[in-house]
C-alpha cells in the first residue's frame, strides 16, 4: 500500500515539474505582449532579405517607435545608398525618398492596417489575431507560426517568429508562401526597449530629405540605363495585348496593356526628381512593397523604384490582385 502511495505521489510530482518547464502558448503570449506592448518605445536595427525575385535583395532597417503612434522606419538597399523613409507623426504619415527629393504625405492610419514584420508591437498583434497560432519551444526559443496580416497575405500567408527564452525578444521572422517555402526573412540584430523619443525627431525635415543630387535629363532610355519591368504572376502570362512606347524628355514612357480575365494597363517611365521641397499629399494608403513603399486606392497603385515610376490601374483587379502584380515586376531586359 505504502509503495502504490509513493509511486502516485511520483507521477504527481513529475506531471507537476513537467508543467513548470513547459509553459503553455498562452503563458508565453501574455509575458511577450507585457514585455513588447508596455515599453514607452524602441529602436531596433534589422536586416531584410527578400526572395522573391530573381537574385535575393538584401536590405538595412532602422526603426524607431515612441507610444502612442510615432514612428520612423529607414530602409537601405545593401550595397547602395538609395533608402527610403516612412515616418508617422502628428502631422500623418510622410514616405520620403532622398535621392529623388520626394515626400509623400498620406492621411493615413498605416501601420494598424498593414502589420509589417518589422514592428515587433506588430508581430505581437499577429500572435494575439490568429487564433489557430502554434508554438514549437526548442532548446534557446519560442517558434510562433501564425498567419500574415500585411499586404502580401494572399501569396505569403504564413509567418515564422523565432522568440529568445532569455530575453523574450524576436530573433528573426520567416515569411512563407503557401508552400512553406521562405521568402523574406527580417533578422533582428539589434533591439532596445523603453527609448521614448521627443516628438521633434519625428519631424520630417525637407532640407535634410532633398539630398540627390541634380542630374540633366537623360534622351532615351539607352542614356539612362533603365530597364523595361514586366509582371511574372502567373494569372497575367501571355495576357500583353499592346505595349506602347513614348519619347520624353527625360527617356520614355511605357504603356503594357493586359487583356484576359483581369484586365489592367502597367505605366512605366524614368523617375524624376522633384522640382521643390514641398511634400506631395497623394491619394491612398501606404503599403510596404518589401522593397519600396508604394501608394494604393481602390482601383489602382503607384510606387518609385530603381530609378523608374510605376504605375498600374485596373477597374476589376482586386486591392490584392494591384499589390500582387506591383510585388512580381522583373525585369525582362536593358533596353
Amino acid at each position: 500500500m505504502r509503495s502504490r502511495i509513493v509511486a502516485l505521489l511520483l507521477v504527481v510530482v513529475m506531471v507537476v515539474l513537467a508543467a513548470c518547464g513547459s509553459p503553455s502558448k498562452e503563458d508565453v503570449m501574455k509575458k511577450l505582449s507585457g514585455k513588447w506592448n508596455e515599453a514607452k518605445g524602441y529602436d531596433l536595427q534589422a536586416t531584410m532579405e527578400i526572395k522573391t525575385g530573381a537574385e535575393p535583395r538584401s536590405y538595412e532597417v532602422a526603426v524607431w517607435h515612441t507610444k502612442p503612434s510615432f514612428y520612423r522606419v529607414n530602409v537601405t538597399q545593401a550595397g547602395s545608398k538609395d533608402s527610403q523613409m516612412i515616418v508617422r507623426n502628428k502631422e500623418g504619415v510622410f514616405v520620403v525618398t532622398p535621392s529623388l527629393g520626394k515626400t509623400y504625405k498620406f492621411q493615413s492610419d498605416w501601420p494598424s492596417q498593414n502589420s509589417q514584420a518589422y514592428l515587433i508591437g506588430a508581430l505581437s498583434e499577429d500572435i494575439k489575431a490568429d487564433k489557430n497560432a502554434t508554438m514549437t519551444e526548442k532548446e534557446k526559443t519560442y517558434v510562433f507560426e501564425t498567419a500574415t496580416r500585411n499586404n502580401h497575405k494572399k501569396v505569403l500567408p504564413t509567418q515564422q517568429i523565432h522568440i529568445d527564452k532569455k530575453t523574450l525578444l524576436p530573433t528573426y521572422v520567416s515569411v512563407l508562401d503557401e508552400n512553406k517555402v521562405e521568402k523574406i526573412r527580417i533578422t533582428f540584430n539589434k533591439i532596445t526597449l523603453g527609448v521614448e523619443r521627443k516628438a521633434g525627431d519625428y519631424k520630417v525635415d525637407m532640407d535634410e530629405t532633398n539630398t540627390g543630387k541634380e542630374t540633366e535629363p537623360a534622351a532615351d532610355d539607352e542614356a539612362t540605363g533603365l530597364s523595361t519591368y514586366y509582371p511574372s504572376v502567373a494569372w497575367a502570362d501571355g495576357t500583353l495585348v499592346d505595349e506602347e512606347i513614348v519619347k520624353m524628355d527625360s527617356g520614355t514612357r511605357t504603356f503594357m496593356t493586359f487583356g484576359g480575365e483581369k484586365e489592367f494597363i502597367i505605366v512605366q517611365e524614368p523617375a524624376v526628381r522633384a522640382e521643390n521641397k514641398m511634400a506631395v499629399s497623394i491619394e491612398g494608403d501606404p503599403v510596404d512593397l518589401g522593397f519600396t513603399v508604394a501608394a494604393l486606392t481602390e482601383n489602382s497603385i503607384r510606387w518609385e523604384s530603381g530609378g523608374v515610376s510605376f504605375f498600374i490601374a485596373s477597374d476589376n483587379l482586386t486591392q490584392d490582385e494591384l499589390i500582387e502584380v506591383a510585388g512580381s515586376m522583373q525585369v525582362e531586359g536593358m533596353k
